[in-house]
Formats: C-alpha cells, structure tokens, sequence
C-alpha cells in the first residue's frame, strides 16, 4: 500500500464510511471490523445502542458483545490509545452501564461516590465475575469515606450527648470538670488560689435507655443514589456510639430495614436496589412502627419528596410524627452535587408543620446531627449556615 492509499484508509476509518466521506476507498476485512469498533462508540448519538454482536441492546447482564469489542480494541490498537477509547466509552451513559459490568474496565476506573452509586443501581445485573471487582471498589470508596468523615461524626455527636444529658446536681462520679470549671471561674478566690463550684455540671446518670433514637429513611430511587452512599457511612458510625440507637430504612414503593446490615457499610449498600418508585407514605407508616421514644427520637427522611404513594396520607402521618414528639428532619440531598431537583409544594408543606426542608453537605451532616440532639432551632440553624431552606 503505497502513502496516498493509506492516508486515503485512514481518513476513510476517520469519516466512517457515508457517502459524504468521498474517499471512494474499500475497506479490508481487517479494516471492517476495526470500522466497526470505531462506529460503535464515535458513531454513538445516530446508533443509539450497543450492537456489536448482540441480538438487540440494553442493560441486562454483561453481553458478549461488549467482551468481543473489548477484545477487538485490544487487538488493533496501542494500549495507549485502548485507555483512551475505554475512558470514552465511559463517559456515554448507554455504554457506561454495559461496561461497568466487565471485571476488567471496573478495575481501571477511578472509585468514588457516584461510581458506588452506579453499581447499587445495576445491582443485580452484576454478573458473578464482576461482583468480586465491584464489591473491592465500594470497599474501597467507603474506607476512604469513613477516614473523612467518621472522626468529625464521633467528635460532634459525642459532645452534642454529653452536653444534652448534663445535669445541675451530679453525683461526684458524674461530674464534667472541665465544663463545670468554666462555668465557675467568676467564682474564683485570689486569697485561697481556688474556685468554688457553686454550679455544679455532670454528664448525667448512665441509663441503659438510649439517650437518643436515630432513624435514617432514605429514597432509593435512582435520584438519590450518592445520598445513599453517604448516609450507609453516616449510618454505620453512629450505629457505633453508645447512648445512640440508629436504624436504618430505604424505601421505594416497598420498605426495607437494613439496620443489621449498619455493622458493614459495604454489605449494607449493596443490600440498597436504587431504582423504581417512590412511596415516602408507606415508609414513613412503617418509621411510626418502629419509634419507642419519640421525645428522644430523629427522623432523618432524606428524599426529593416526589411522591408516587398517597400524598394526602403522606403529609398526615409527617405532621402526625411531628406532634407525637419526634424531631422530623427532610434532606433533599446529602452529597455535594449541588441543588437537588424536589417536589417544592411538598417541601412548602414541611415547613408550615415544623418540619425544615433543606439540602446537605457530607461535610455539614455531623453538626446538623448534633444540633438536631441538642435540640436546637434547626430552620436558623441551616441559615446560619448558608443551607437555604426549602419552604
């Protein structure tokens, strides 16, 4: 093949092919297939669906065709240029998914929050030999998460139960002394070089009660995905502190409780199916179930608040929870996306009955938590701190 012909082929694999290329030039057999590979991804917005080699497209299982245009990429291109074509290939959304599914592309992708997200979402099309690969990427992402984040959690929530359960006549055994000195240094006396503790502060008695109930209700559907992610992490470390009894509950238009499942986050997200329908009714009905103190008791509902159960019920059974004594709280995100899409007359609702609509940070969710257990005003709470409310 002399140059002119083989620039007239490459300009012919670049073009792909329609009558509008205007090389003129026949391909080989070789140069078909590698056509071929070429059109599936760079042709993508006219093809529409991953045909290359499958009796038709979607997003079951992992499909030979993938495997095949793997191994044909892979054959006739530098791997350098393999990398790039795989890292195109994920950004297609109609590819991603197929792709996710093979061990090998899901070991070169970098892990995070979203990543974890779209694998509780393919859930259980993951194919025996990608689960090990995936099940080592949550794993990951979530030690990373719990580095980050379980620290300040512990610190913030530990402080806001201390301060709550203090009382003004402690037995000497339950005083807090580093408190109750600050509270007495105006009582100090120069001539004895001591303060007198007229105001005595304690941690209080130890109760095998929990001080505070904790529950997590989450929106699995495939909207909330990374707050999902996050509120397992969330879920995990406060299941972990004394004083603290958390439950967790995802929900779509059926309700699961996954609060065994708090013990390991990752064994915990991959119980979550993200996708489907959307019944915030029937799980708050089964939240009211399991409240036993509800003074002592935190409802974290985390959902967009699009409901597709009985909306009239729905907003019964929150004002309901509410004035039986419970601290109702609706996060329309936790992660760092940004503004979150929602139902705005159902977020208008909440806030008329006490209940603040706001989205939140990972970062921001520890002291959100713990004003929440001090029993704080959390509509200026979420002002103060730049969470503009919804409603």
């Amino acid at each position: 093949m002399n140059e002119d012909q083989e620039q007239l082929r490459k300009w012919r694999l670049i073009l792909g092919g329609d009558e509008a290329d205007g090389t003129g030039y026949n391909l080989t057999q070789k140069d078909i297939q590698i056509d071929k590979a070429l059109t599936v991804l760079y042709d993508f917005e006219r093809k529409r669906q991953f045909n290359y080699g499958d009796k038709q497209g979607g997003s079951e299982a992992s499909s030979p065709g993938v495997a095949r245009w793997l191994g044909d990429i892979r054959n006739f291109f530098p791997n350098t240029v393999v990398q790039v074509m795989q890292n195109d290939a994920l950004k297609q959304p109609e590819l991603q998914r197929k792709l996710m599914l093979e061990p090998e592309i899901l070991e070169q992708t970098t892990p995070d929050v979203h990543l974890v997200a779209t694998l509780m979402e393919l859930g259980k099309l993951i194919p025996e030999k990608t689960k090990d690969t995936a099940r080592r990427v949550v794993e990951k992402v979530v030690e990373e998460l719990m580095a980050k984040l379980e620290q300040k959690t512990i610190a913030a929530l530990t402080g806001a139960l201390n301060r709550s359960s203090r009382n003004r006549r402690p037995r000497h055994n339950e005083i807090d002394w580093n408190t109750t000195i600050r509270k007495n240094l105006k009582h100090y006396q120069p001539e004895y070089k001591t303060i007198i503790p007229e105001v005595r502060i304690g941690y209080g008695r130890k109760s095998r009660r929990s001080l505070k109930d904790i529950v997590l209700c989450l929106d699995q559907s495939g909207s909330m995905g990374t707050s999902v992610v996050y509120s397992g992490i969330f879920g995990a470390v406060m299941a972990s502190l004394p004083n603290v009894k958390t439950q967790m509950v995802v929900f779509d238009t059926q309700v699961a409780d996954l609060t065994e499942d708090l013990k390991d986050p990752v064994d915990l997200l991959f119980g979550v199916q993200l996708g489907g329908g959307t019944d915030i009714n029937l799980a708050l009905q089964y939240c009211q179930q399991i409240i036993r103190q509800p003074d002592d008791t935190i409802l974290v509902l985390i959902t967009d608040l699009y409901e597709g159960g009985n909306l009239a019920e729905m907003r019964k059974r929150a004002v309901a929870l509410v004035e039986s004594g419970v601290q109702v709280i609706c996060l329309l995100a936790l992660n760092d996306d940004g503004s979150p899409s929602f139902d705005a007359q159902n977020a208008q609702f909440f806030a008329k009955h006490e209940i603040p609509v706001f989205a939140c940070t990972p970062d921001m969710f520890p002291d959100l938590m713990a004003a929440a257990i001090q029993k704080k005003d959390l509509f200026q709470w979420a002002g103060d701190n730049g969470l503009v409310l919804k409603g």
